[in-house]
């Protein structure tokens, strides 16, 4: 293309700029919109008022110190701009003026101010004087206080402790609390206002003037309408739109009217010495809390007959506590712990290698073995053996062996069909309880009780459930124990590594069973098959199936975790320590009366607790559940790993004071490794990666969170025009019409619902008149497609990660594999090589005397 062609295509493209120009400028009177605030004759351009900087870098007033900066847009100068053509500058010009001359006609004010640092940037400060924010508060049904809440509170006995772990109320003043209503403007005497100006908060004033700046309208082109700032800010025409921060985050501000909220938060949320302090969830917004939103929504009763319609906001306090644990952050620590877990193991093979070989156990074999005294004096059958083809003694024959293998695996399997009974239970208990909380509830919606705030049906159930579990728990672990010692003891196995070897897989078996299951029911199975309010499922035909919270299943799977990890690591050390030393102490005050005379050593050992005949094995067995716990629903209560970590700093010092000053010194045993303890960690960490990610897919709500962002906030399915959070929660709750109900779940009538018609629950059905009315629609099989390929996804990277990292690890180190070799080279020259020359010389010395004749034994006779 010749240059001439080009400067003929340039004059075109001004030529049909400077017509799209004076598009701009007819139309402009007609994108000024009478709204409220503003007079129908207002059809000239307004401008912004312009100020100077006042030297004052901490107000957030416009210049007169008096109105409030609600919000800040930031535009580059036109007439500045060197590197755009100027037919460009004035298009972009003329369409900011129309947008700012519209939004002062709907009643906002607007300051601007160059900047210090850089003369091309504007900054336009705006302020929603009382007027509009009445009026926009009642348009957008923004609920505002009638009057403090007068509800006596009574303090916790624990309140002194918590206290230790709340934010100082001396820095962040807690809010008062208020009964809310819709703003209006007619009824404005009936509202609780003390001051115009707070009545209003910062957040409120930020949110309704951005509810304007997406609405107001710069252009009109094809009878088309553009309107908002955020595509004012994809045309590059505002750099930036936000609101104030109301301080420095390092420097509280010196006017005492001021609440350095920003500062505030640097130093008791944000800053690493208040890490074992609440959050203060105060200053933090949700859907589910927002009593817009949220307080809109009427949930169908969760059980038959006395259940009642209930509030979403009442889930709002377990909704901030699940946001803590269900994020992108969790699966990030997910995928990491999975990695963990090889890298512990392997470097545990690493370093059992090295203690092997300095404890002289690398070539251990089962001939170096002792065979058991139980075994051998129950030897009184006479069998071949097939090795050495000789007689041996054995307790039984093969025939009886397999009659005592029979006997073990049945009472393992009653053991564990028992333990499978009691959370069948559990669960019928959940079910009965949940429908005695919310029978208690109170029969209105908007219930201000102080402890429903807290202690939903959902969380009474969770929780009251969780420590039965536990104290069931214990009590078959301890029932158990027994009968698995009893049933080894039966099976009668010939060394102890052998007799260890079958009580761990038999204690692990039923542990595993007894610790997880309520985990595994809670993480996958409850909340899982309840249909839907028309259609329930019921458990034994009688018991409607539990649903889980709107915000899912993970807090409470996180409840039962917590308490039976804590409960547990309590327990233990009772068992541990405090009995020992309680033991002990009665035996000294026993012998109190002989402490004057000289005791000898081993009657002062002797006062001691003796070891158990099973030594380190409950150690281990400790170990490992604890194990699994950490590994297996990290996903749920990422918190494991770090309270166990805390755990076993204190346990390992407990154990050293236990074992040297409570209990008699220990029978050394010998043995190569940790034995049916490793392979049984190496199937927790697989095992791992799959709870993982079916608790992250099915149990957590980040998947459908992701297919909402991504697919149903924006067109085709969404009516948003960017990809975003809002109406999440409206969309992950089904419509269900009240009239549905059969006679056998419908709930008593009640006369404050008035003309509500429907009710809404958790799930993805299509809502009542549709076609294919409460059946799954799309939103369900998207989320169930994303779930599928999130689990294959995550699996086969974590194990191909797992697979790669124990095949790079080696087993042995080098370091540990050249004293291996440098060992048996010693061994196999000094030992072997040397009596082979002593052999060597001895028989040469032989063979000389023999053919010198001086034996006359071996004297050859010569005829």
């Amino acid at each position: 293309m010749t240059a001439e062609n080009q400067d003929v295509l340039l004059e075109v493209e001004e030529e049909e700029e400077e017509e799209d120009g004076e598009v701009v400028l007819e139309e402009m009177a007609q994108t000024i919109v009478p709204s409220y605030g503003t007079t129908p004759d207002q059809q000239k351009l307004h401008t912004s008022e312009w100020a100077e900087f006042d030297q004052k870098p901490d107000s957030l007033f416009f210049n007169d110190g008096q109105r409030r900066i609600d919000f800040v847009l930031v535009y580059e100068d036109e007439s500045k701009n060197e590197n755009r053509k100027k037919s460009v500058n004035k298009k972009q010009m003329r369409k900011r003026q129309a947008y700012e001359s519209n939004l002062i006609s709907n009643g906002l004010q607007l300051e601007a101010t160059r900047s210090v640092l850089n003369e091309k940037l504007i900054f336009v400060k705006v302020h929603a004087p009382w007027e509009v924010l009445c009026t926009y508060a009642e348009v957008m049904h923004i609920k505002l206080p009638l009057k403090p809440n007068d509800l006596k509170t009574r303090d916790s006995a624990f309140n002194w402790f918590s206290r230790l772990l709340r934010v100082d109320e001396n820095i962040i003043k807690p809010e008062q609390e208020f009964f809310t209503a819709p703003f209006e403007k007619a009824r404005i005497s009936d509202f609780y206002i003390q001051d115009k100006d707070i009545f209003f908060n910062p957040a409120t004033r930020s949110r309704i003037v951005h509810f304007i700046l997406s609405r107001v309208e710069y252009a009109v082109k094809d009878n088309v309408k553009k309107f908002g700032i955020n595509r004012l800010l994809d045309s590059g025409i505002y750099k930036a739109a936000f609101p104030l921060h109301d301080s420095r985050f390092n420097r509280r501000l010196e006017d005492p009217n001021c609440p350095s909220e920003r500062y505030l938060l640097y130093k008791e949320w944000a800053h690493p010495r208040s890490f074992y302090k609440l959050q203060p969830l105060d200053l933090v917004s949700q859907e589910v809390c927002d009593p817009n939103i949220g307080g809109n929504i009427i949930m169908c009763p969760q059980c038959d007959h006395e259940c009642t319609y209930w509030n979403l906001t009442i889930t709002c306090e377990s909704s901030k506590k699940l946001c803590i644990f269900d994020s992108f952050g969790t699966l990030v620590f997910a995928v990491f712990m999975g990695i963990w877990v090889t890298l512990f193991l392997e470097f545990w093979k690493r370093r059992q290698a090295e203690l092997e070989y300095e404890w002289d156990t690398v070539e251990f074999l089962e001939q170096e073995e002792y065979i058991r005294p139980e075994y051998e004096a129950r030897c009184t059958h006479v069998v071949t053996n097939e090795i050495t083809q000789q007689e041996e003694h054995v307790p039984y024959t093969a025939c009886g062996k397999c009659v005592r293998m029979t006997f073990g695996i049945s009472a393992v399997l009653f053991w564990i069909l028992l333990i499978i009974a009691s959370v069948i239970g559990i669960i019928i208990y959940r079910l009965s309880v949940f429908f005695v909380f919310s029978a208690k509830l109170p029969r209105h919606i908007n219930g201000t009780e102080a402890i429903q705030k807290y202690l939903t049906p959902q969380a009474a159930t969770s929780v009251t459930a969780s420590i039965i579990s536990f104290i069931i728990i214990m009590i078959l672990n301890i029932i158990y124990e027994k009968v698995a010692i009893m049933i080894t003891d039966f099976e009668l196995p010939r060394t102890q590594t052998d007799y260890e070897n079958s009580l761990t897989m038999k204690m692990f078996l039923f542990q595993f069973v007894n610790y997880y299951s309520s985990c595994f029911y809670i993480a996958f199975f409850k909340g899982k098959f309840v249909g839907y309010p028309g259609d329930p499922v019921y458990w034994l035909g009688k018991y409607r199936n539990e649903e889980c919270d709107p915000g899912g299943c993970l807090l409470e799977l996180t409840t039962q975790l917590t308490i039976i990890m804590g409960g547990k690591a309590i327990w233990n050390n009772v068992q541990e320590v405090l009995l020992p030393w309680v033991k002990n102490l009665i035996g000294r005050c026993r012998s109190a009366a002989r402490s004057e005379k000289t005791i000898p050593r081993w009657e002062q050992d002797y006062h001691l607790q003796p070891v158990g005949k099973l030594g380190l094995f409950y150690e281990y067995l400790e170990m490992v559940i604890q194990f699994g716990f950490v590994t297996l629903f990290v996903a749920s209560f990422p918190l494991a790993p770090l309270l166990a970590l805390v755990n076993n700093l204190l346990e390992i010092r407990v154990d050293a004071w236990k074992i040297t000053t409570q209990f008699r010194r220990m029978v050394p045993q010998k043995a190569q490794d940790i034995g049916a303890w490793q392979p049984i960690m190496q199937g927790i960490a697989i095992l791992a990666v799959v709870t993982n990610a079916m608790i992250i897919a099915f149990t957590s709500d980040m998947i459908p969170r992701l297919v909402y962002y991504w697919s149903f906030s924006v067109p085709p399915y969404g009516n948003h025009s960017n990809y975003t959070m809002k109406g999440y929660i409206n969309n992950t709750l089904s419509v269900f019409n009240i009239a549905d109900f059969k006679n056998g779940s419908k709930p008593v009538s009640l006369p404050w619902l008035g003309n509500q018609t429907t009710c809404r629950y958790r799930d993805f059905r299509y809502p009542p008149g549709h076609q294919h009315q409460y059946e799954h629609n799309i939103y369900y099989w998207h989320v169930i497609a994303a779930k599928l390929s999130f689990i294959i996804v995550m699996e086969h990277v974590i194990y191909c990660v797992k697979f790669i990292v124990s095949y790079v690890i080696p087993d042995v180190s080098q370091k540990t594999k050249s004293k291996i070799k440098r060992e048996k080279y010693l061994t196999q020259t000094l030992l072997h090589e040397n009596h082979l020359k002593v052999m060597k010389k001895n028989m040469g010395k032989i063979a000389d005397r023999i053919w010198k004749g001086e034996d006359g034994t071996f004297r050859p006779k010569f005829d």
